[in-house]
């Protein structure tokens, strides 16, 4: 473990290191990772585990969600290129994922499995089929497999030939499709566009992440209100009542952070929606009291879920990494708040590695199991925080 990336980057530097690079690095490298790559593996069935008991124990739970498959792949792919042995446990998922959930060009890739690997539910859903396509993403990063791009291209040519919406504009939720039109899952086909388009350059993937930026600045976001909506009619206007104007934070400043990705790969400026998103969710979307990023607020910024989920913490630091890159905002105190947030309210009161996923506005735990979802969300927002320690460190000297 002497020779990671993550150990050495502030080891190799003479920059004072602050207690939520050291919090997140030993979590990730001592807890974290050495836990999901052992017990967090399923060896007779083949893929991963899809829920942990608080003890640290399997709940043996019937149905694997091709959507965590997908996320564990990106972990241990992404632990693998800095430095940390999980190329194995990657592979193990990817070929689990392969051999069992794809249904054919026709069909797709199927939205849940049972425990041992048979289909349990074929919907092709757009949210699973972005995390799909994340996954062959940074596979392909780790292993430089050939087939693992294969892969992301055969699911690319289903989502754009079998998932798009009769109108032109967007996707299906699912096919069929049910309710109403959703931002979210758009948002992650674009995080995973990203990742195969700077994983491969090509610029089949730059179009989409292209053609979903469009969607988001033409619809998705209201300029007057800097809010971003998650409920859509099937014109992409904002749904009716109530639901049009609910805003989650966390989806904020997630997509301040693609958004910055995408600047940063494609040339083309879209800091003044970065900015705007972080600012509303800043303003409105985190208590002053405990540091904790809100689940649910209005598009006038009033609280209506004053409870908590790790992801929209994660997802704060991510943007703090953002606006520290994009336009040079000491990120420091955001760091740690919500790094000393995480460890306060989730990342105790379970076994090592683990956490609780979920808490109400008094900070009563609601959930009675880890969610392996969620340990996605954790690695993306340590690994960046780690990524740009050393020049946060010379950007503000102490």
């Amino acid at each position: 473990m002497s020779n990671s990336i993550l150990r050495t980057i502030s080891t190799n530097s003479n920059v004072p290191t602050l207690s939520s690079f050291s919090r997140a690095r030993e979590w990730l490298l001592d807890e974290a990772l050495p836990f999901w790559s052992t017990r967090g593996i399923d060896g007779q069935s083949g893929g991963y585990v899809e829920q942990m008991g608080f003890d640290g124990y399997d709940r043996q739970a019937t149905f694997k969600r091709v959507r965590v498959i997908g996320r564990q792949i990106y972990v241990f792919s992404h632990a693998s290129l800095l430095g940390w042995q999980g190329i194995a446990q990657a592979r193990h998922g990817y070929e689990f994922l392969v051999g069992n959930a794809w249904l054919g060009p026709e069909h797709g890739w199927a939205r849940q499995l049972n425990r041992d690997g048979s289909v349990k539910d074929p919907t092709p859903d757009l949210y699973d089929l972005a995390f799909v396509l994340f996954a062959f993403g940074w596979f392909y990063r780790a292993s430089d497999d050939p087939a693992a791009r294969a892969w992301a291209n055969r699911t690319f040519d289903f989502i754009n030939t079998r998932m798009r919406h009769p109108s032109g504009k967007g996707f299906l939720v699912e096919k069929p499709a049910t309710g109403p039109r959703l931002q979210n899952p758009h948002m992650h086909l674009l995080e995973a566009a990203l990742v195969n388009y700077e994983a491969t350059q090509d610029d089949r993937f730059k179009a989409l992440a292209d053609e979903i930026v469009d969607l988001f600045i033409a619809c998705f976001f209201d300029q007057a209100t800097s809010t971003l909506a998650e409920y859509f009619t099937e014109d992409w206007s904002r749904d009716p009542g109530q639901s049009g104007q609910l805003v989650e934070p966390g989806h904020q400043f997630e997509w301040a952070w693609i958004l910055a990705n995408y600047q940063r790969l494609t040339g083309r400026k879209v800091g003044e929606h970065i900015e705007a998103l972080v600012r509303f969710a800043e303003r409105h979307g985190v208590r002053r009291d405990n540091h904790l990023t809100c689940n649910v607020v209005s598009s006038d910024g009033k609280v209506l879920d004053a409870g908590s989920r790790v992801w929209p913490n994660t997802e704060r630091i991510q943007a703090a990494v953002a606006m520290f890159e994009f336009a040079g905002e000491d990120p420091r105190a955001i760091f740690e708040a919500s790094t000393r947030a995480l460890f306060d309210h989730f990342l105790h009161g379970c076994a090592a590695g683990n956490w609780i996923d979920r808490i109400d506005a008094d900070g009563r735990t609601c959930v009675d199991h880890v969610p392996v979802s969620t340990l996605y969300h954790l690695m993306i927002a340590f690994a960046e925080m780690l990524r740009v320690e050393r020049a946060v460190g010379e950007a503000f000297p102490s």
